[in-house]
């Protein structure tokens, strides 16, 4: 016995290692999972946070650059002398200014000053194109007053600046830049009357903005920009941006459902922060982070959602060398453990062998062979395998009672307790089975719904004994006409069903159900009377007549009824002009 405690013991030192082992390594990689996704939820809110300021830092240094152009003297005397001047000279200086200031703002793809006379004329206008900088000539120059910025930003007083909403450029004189996302810092110019004389316009160029600001985060993070309602105005994927533009509605919202506490009202210059976890263009998992900003010391009343996303997979690569780490720690001590543990087996007693194998093989299924067991020895081993041979045998008494008994139960859940024919789920199943067969390989079947003819009379005149030997006697005769393939069943009473598995020719089914009326219309004998009973036979085909179970049935049923109203002993197909595939 001190061999057995041995053996248990190092079997159950071999677990508790493997356990530990396993444990360990899964709650380290799940922690470190755990840790490394929240660090990068903080690294990517810490992120955003510093590109929603660097986005007001942004605005706000174009918004001094307006407010420096706007109340320079040059500015307010240009408007005021402009008709009076050369039209060869005229705004070149305020055009060299325009330049310098857009050789170091990047973002900035266009500069204008609009005077409030000749219905928002443009004076001068410097604008970014694939060539370089250039002015625009005064024959290019257009009117503005009816564009809703200039309108909004003549209204403001003096030192006030305008933000217009992001949109998609659309003035027809900005040939390079029709398409970028932008958005205009406006400022009104005033002189000596009350009155603004003219407005400074800034375009800004978004994704030039965001790139610049975003230029020292890592590659795999994505950038997302919507404003208050949700729109998305900056993604990765170019089809989302300024989806409402084209007439479709791309949400920030729906992306990602965490951020629908972000959109409200824009006046709430409270400033939340959500991370959430979705999925990208490419369905990989991603993790993001997104702030609510309001522009400050602005007339604006649009809100922006500035989110980070990046990849989940990169995020827990660290966390995936870990728990690869981990895994091959978890391996080798189980493999030590395993070592252990048949180390410890292979010092068993010959006995304790015996045993194990005697009890491993009736497991397996020996039921019937005497199994090696030590019943002769006379010490603790003996007992035991002497109890141990009492309960086989035990267990071997009642593992053959229960599989008659079971042969017995599956044979009556499935067959006619009269017939010994398949009874109508044993029925369905296998026509089920035919029914796949013959779609997947285009062959058809056939079903001819039996009804015995005079069974009533003989069940009410000769008792129902006769009416049991008759049903015996023709399910019989049924049985000897059709092939192996093929099956008899009974649906109940006198109505019977036979599935023609294969049936692909019209004739031999009609031979079969007509060999089927003349063997049924044979007398039956019974206690020295014939009884005449006979047959009516409806058939219907698979997928001529019907292509489900019980429409295939409920047609094969209704023929079945046609033949018996049309004199009985006879036969009718579902639909006599259906097609069916002809022999060779």
């Amino acid at each position: 016995m001190r061999l057995g405690i041995v053996w248990r013991t190092g079997i159950a030192m071999a677990l508790i290692g493997v356990l530990a082992a396993g444990l360990t390594g899964y709650y380290g990689y799940t922690e470190s999972r755990s840790l490394l996704q929240t660090a990068a939820e903080q690294r990517l809110l810490t992120a955003t946070r510093v590109l929603a300021r660097q986005l007001s830092v942004g605005l706000d240094t174009a918004s001094r650059d307006a407010l420096m152009v706007a109340q320079h003297p040059g500015t307010i005397v240009l408007l005021d002398t402009w008709h009076s001047q050369e039209p060869d000279a005229r705004g070149s200086t305020m055009a060299a200014l325009f330049k310098t200031i857009l050789q170091t703002r990047p973002e900035y793809f266009q500069m204008r000053l609009i005077a409030v006379a000749d219905h928002g004329a443009e004076r001068v206008r410097v604008e970014r194109s694939e060539d370089g900088l250039a002015r625009a000539p005064e024959d290019a120059l257009r009117e503005k007053g009816h564009y809703p910025f200039v309108v909004e930003t003549l209204a403001l007083p003096n030192g006030a600046v305008y933000v217009s909403r992001a949109s998609l450029n659309h003035e027809t004189h900005v040939h390079d830049v029709r398409a970028r996302p932008s958005l205009q810092i406006a400022t009104p110019v005033y002189g000596a009357h009350p009155q603004a004389m003219g407005l400074i316009v800034i375009d800004i160029d978004l994704d030039r903005l965001f790139k610049q600001l975003a230029a020292d985060l890592p590659d795999a993070l994505s950038l997302y920009l919507s404003n208050s309602e949700g729109d998305f105005l900056i993604h990765p994927d170019p089809k989302q941006a300024f989806a409402f533009d084209r007439g479709q509605r791309s949400l920030v919202q729906d992306a990602f459902p965490e951020t629908r506490k972000l959109i409200g009202d824009p006046s709430d210059d409270t400033q939340q922060v959500v991370t959430t976890q979705a999925a990208n263009a490419s369905n990989q998992a991603l993790v993001a982070a997104f702030v609510r900003h309001r522009l400050s010391g602005m007339h604006n009343d649009e809100g922006y959602v500035i989110g980070l996303g990046q990849p989940l997979r990169a995020v827990l690569a660290d966390a995936d060398q870990l728990g690869r780490t981990s895994l091959r720690i978890v391996l080798a001590f189980s493999a030590l453990a395993i070592v252990l543990a048949a180390l410890l087996a292979h010092r068993l007693s010959k006995p304790l062998q015996q045993l194990l194998r005697g009890i491993r093989e009736f497991g397996h299924g020996a039921h019937d062979a005497p199994l090696p067991l030590p019943v002769r020895r006379h010490d603790e081993f003996g007992t035991l395998a002497r109890a141990i041979d009492e309960m086989q045998g035990q267990i071997r008494a009642q593992f053959g009672s229960l599989e008659v008994k079971q042969q017995e139960l599956d044979r009556l859940a499935s067959h006619d307790t009269l017939t010994g024919l398949p009874n109508r789920r044993l029925f369905m199943d296998r026509l089920t089975q035919a029914m796949a067969r013959a779609r997947r390989h285009q062959s058809q079947l056939a079903l001819l719904f039996i009804d015995l003819d005079n069974f009533k009379d003989i069940n009410d005149n000769e008792g129902h004994a006769a009416g049991d030997d008759v049903l015996k006697l023709m399910s019989q005769r049924m049985g000897a006409l059709v092939r192996e393939v093929d099956t008899v069943a009974r649906l109940g009473g006198d109505e019977f069903i036979i599935l023609l598995d294969g049936a692909d020719n019209r004739d031999e089914i009609t031979q079969i159900a007509q060999r089927m009326v003349d063997v049924l219309r044979q007398p039956v004998l019974y206690e020295g009377k014939l009884l005449q009973c006979g047959a009516s036979i409806g058939i219907s085909c698979f997928p001529d007549d019907a292509t489900d179970i019980t429409e295939l049935i409920a047609t094969a049923d209704q023929a079945m009824y046609r033949a018996k109203h049309s004199g009985r002993n006879q036969l009718c197909f579902a639909s006599p002009a259906g097609q069916v595939k002809s022999g060779p």
